[in-house]
């Protein structure tokens, strides 16, 4: 690259980088997980449009500190090797005088990133990076900076921040309060997360581009798949059927795929994506724990504002699919797993675990109106309980709060835009 381009890039990057400081941003509660003193890369990594730059400005904002700002999601970086990367870092130190902080954003454009990163930690610079790209949401980030980086992981807006970017308050003791607060949940329960889509009156284009550049760029091109539309069929197919599990020979004849291990490659490349999260069968028994797997979309505008979406209407798979990314992101910064419990007599949606100790049982059901669909959430909760000696239930659902008692064991009934209101980490 010409000098003199690379110059000319960094200072207009410069002039966006304090415009951007002084903006105003939504809390997000990952930005608490991001530490700037220490000598680890602060890797923010999780779905395209999920805001992970915008944290970070926010993150450097409060800081004070002074940082240097580089973005490779720019068309004059495009060509950019390794080579080139010594050059940018001295134009960096003309720009910006002498700084230890640099901000690396989107730094998968450059195929050597992770030898540049580790020659900057060896100096000591303390790095923040942000990625979206499949392969360095992967093997390559733990491969190549082995014990050098730390992950934070950013969903797209949790109701809380739904809520405050709407300007709406949080606090639910009036009548009026709880209405408002029903009311917005029912449009979050349809609008999901992605900050952007939330200004966009056509959402069903923004979320089917979204998906488009995800499947192309992210997944197609990094891997070379080779069967395009098969893969992108049977990742439009779990979309529409999650929550569900995956049967990797039924995926297989299903797609016409050449072995059930490609099934589960495919299946890998978008969660590693952030495309779907996992959720792993609850037993005491850890070759029982990585069988049976269920898939969740990482937010509910991918189950239905997409072209051919028909879980649109499924308000049990919708709260389910929110009350599970809540608790991924509750529960991950705690280092609790999250499981779900299931054998021939019942069944219960989440199962919190600090190792063998099961901390919570969760059941999710959006209306429990009906006596007969209440007595089945019931009865797993009471069967989950019993399986693992653990007595705190919870049922979220989109009734009143209260509490039953079943079986000599008391069941917390909540509302489900309260639990995801609720300022503690985590019930347990």
């Amino acid at each position: 690259m010409d000098i003199s381009t690379i110059e000319t890039a960094l200072l207009e990057q410069k002039e966006e980088f304090y415009s951007k400081l002084k903006q105003e941003y939504c809390f997000r509660p990952e930005e608490e997980l991001v530490n700037l003193d220490s000598n680890l890369a602060q890797v923010v990594i999780g779905i395209r449009r999920s805001g992970k730059t915008t944290m970070c400005f926010n993150v450097i904002k409060k800081s004070g500190i002074n940082f240097a700002y580089i973005n490779f999601d720019d068309e004059r970086f495009y060509k950019a090797q390794g080579e080139d990367l010594n050059y940018i870092l001295e134009s960096l130190y003309k720009i910006y005088g002498d700084f230890n902080h640099l901000f690396i954003d989107e730094i998968q454009n450059i195929e050597e990133w992770y030898l540049f990163v580790n020659r900057l930690l060896r100096t000591g610079m303390h790095i923040l990076v942000t990625g979206s790209n499949a392969k360095l949401l992967s093997g390559e980030l733990a491969t190549h900076l082995t014990g050098r980086h730390m992950k934070t992981e950013l969903y797209p807006f949790s109701f809380s921040e739904y809520c405050e970017y709407k300007n709406l308050s949080t606090s639910h003791g009036t009548t009026k309060e709880k209405g408002l607060l029903r009311a917005t949940f029912d449009s979050y329960l349809q609008d999901g997360g992605f900050p952007e889509a939330l200004n966009e009156k056509r959402k069903q284009t923004y979320i089917n581009t979204l998906l488009d550049s995800i499947l192309k760029k992210d997944i197609e091109q990094r891997y070379s798949i080779k069967y395009k539309t098969a893969f992108e069929n049977l990742v439009n197919h779990i979309l529409n059927n999650a929550p569900s599990k995956l049967n990797y020979s039924d995926l297989q004849n299903f797609f016409a795929l050449h072995s059930d291990h490609t099934v589960e490659n495919y299946v890998n490349y978008a969660k590693n994506a952030y495309l779907i999260c996992g959720l792993h069968k609850y037993s005491a028994k850890s070759k029982i724990r990585i069988r049976d797997e269920k898939a969740y979309a990482v937010d509910v505008a991918l189950m239905n504002n997409r072209e051919n979406a028909f879980a649109g209407k499924n308000l049990g798979w919708r709260l389910e699919t929110i009350v599970y990314i809540e608790l991924l992101r509750r529960c991950k910064p705690l280092e609790y797993d999250i499981y779900y419990y299931s054998e021939t007599a019942g069944e219960a949606d989440f199962v919190v675990c600090k190792g063998n100790s099961v901390l919570q049982i969760i059941q999710v059901s959006y209306d429990i109106s009906n006596p007969k669909t209440l007595k089945r959430e019931i009865n797993g909760l009471i069967l989950a309980s019993s399986k693992t000696a653990c007595n705190n239930l919870l049922l979220i659902s989109n009734s009143e709060e209260k509490v039953l008692t079943k079986a000599n064991k008391q069941i917390n009934i909540v509302p489900a835009y309260a639990w995801l209101l609720d300022k503690k980490i985590t019930n347990l």
